[in-house]
């Protein structure tokens, strides 16, 4: 039903040639929307974008989030009803080594996407993705509620914080007397088939279980809640139909796992490995490095109130599918039609 809603929508995503908006970007192709995406060339080689088959299926258009001109040309070339906000940088590590460049791209690129929402008419629904990390973590044992304070640590956590604050005050100083609807939806660790990004705990599982080498694992007790890629995205599409269609639904909603999800560094790389098969292992990585929290999880009670949204699949299935996917992809096999049909898959589940 979420996606029957979408069918013939103009709908906008900055970030669509990275993990997560290529995901949403052959959805919502599935879906019939008709979809302009904007975003610089795709961030790894290989990447899903490419192999996944949405060259030539969506208006692509290549671009950096910070030129707001080139943006607002594009964004005024598809008239939108809909914007999904996905550009980013979003490494913790590489916010450390290119801290302006990250408030550049996850501050003003906001500032650039609300302008040009701002400036046109038509656009009823906008979506802010930004992360669980935007809070000021206290690394206590209970989840982060959407009224906590906001106040990431590192570069990319502040930043995105940052990004936060800016969608709160365009929507009270520009779209409270319109029918624009804004929200924002702060999401947990995603996986799924298709991230080859460094520096992150699936991709590194990945690249040593192709390349037949132990996986290493750094921070190995630190606690995140894990979920498959389509989880959020599938909350995402629904806070963006629902707010489309009632501007009440408008808010700030966490987007994560259930508790028995929330698991620590080693128990993922365990069950990915477990998943895996062939006799997988993994050894701790014993390496100073910056700041990471060590614990942090969501409490998700708000969005499941407001939609009735539940996660489909635990993060032992995430895994299972992530390896399902990894290994059409390493034999040659069909990449696209096997990423269709897990998006098959999960939206019958759910």
């Amino acid at each position: 039903m979420i996606l029957d809603f979408y069918k013939g929508k103009k709908v906008f995503i900055t970030g669509h040639t990275g993990f997560k908006g290529s995901w949403l970007s052959k959805i919502l192709v599935m879906a019939g929307a008709d979809v302009t995406g904007y975003a610089l060339t795709p961030p790894t080689n290989p990447n899903l974008f490419d192999i996944a088959g949405l060259d030539g299926k969506i208006t692509s258009v290549i671009g950096d989030i910070r030129d707001f001109e080139k943006l607002k040309a594009a964004f005024d070339d598809a008239c939108p009803e809909i914007v999904f906000h996905l550009a980013a940088q979003p490494i913790v590590i590489t916010s450390y080594e290119q801290p302006r460049y990250t408030y550049e791209t996850n501050v003003m690129g906001t500032v650039n996407i609300l302008e040009c929402v701002r400036l046109s008419s038509g656009v009823k629904s906008v979506l802010n993705v930004t992360t669980d990390k935007v809070y000021k973590n206290n690394e206590w044992c209970w989840g982060y509620r959407e009224n906590e304070p906001l106040d990431g640590y590192d570069p990319y956590s502040n930043s995105k914080s940052c990004s936060e604050i800016v969608t709160h005050s365009y929507k009270s100083s520009f779209f409270d007397n319109t029918d624009t609807a804004v929200s924002t939806a702060r999401a947990g660790n995603v996986i799924g088939g298709g991230d080859f990004a460094d520096n992150r705990i699936i991709p590194d599982c990945v690249r040593a279980s192709m390349a037949g080498k132990p996986i290493t694992v750094r921070n190995p007790n630190s606690t995140r809640p894990y979920q498959h890629v389509l989880e959020p995205l599938n909350a995402y599409l629904m806070i963006a139909k629902e707010q489309y269609e009632d501007k009440s639904k408008q808010g700030y909603y966490n987007v994560g796992p259930d508790d028995r999800d929330c698991l620590t560094t080693g128990e993922l790389a365990s069950i990915f490995c477990n998943a895996w098969g062939d006799g997988q292992t993994y050894e701790c990585l014993k390496k100073d490095g910056p700041h990471e929290a060590n614990f942090l999880k969501l409490d998700c009670s708000l969005l499941k109130s407001s939609f009735g949204w539940k996660p489909v699949w635990s993060a032992a299935k995430a895994v299972e599918k992530t390896v399902e996917w990894t290994k059409v992809y390493a034999s040659g096999g069909d990449v696209p039609e096997i990423t269709e049909k897990q998006i098959k898959e999960f939206f019958n589940c759910n």
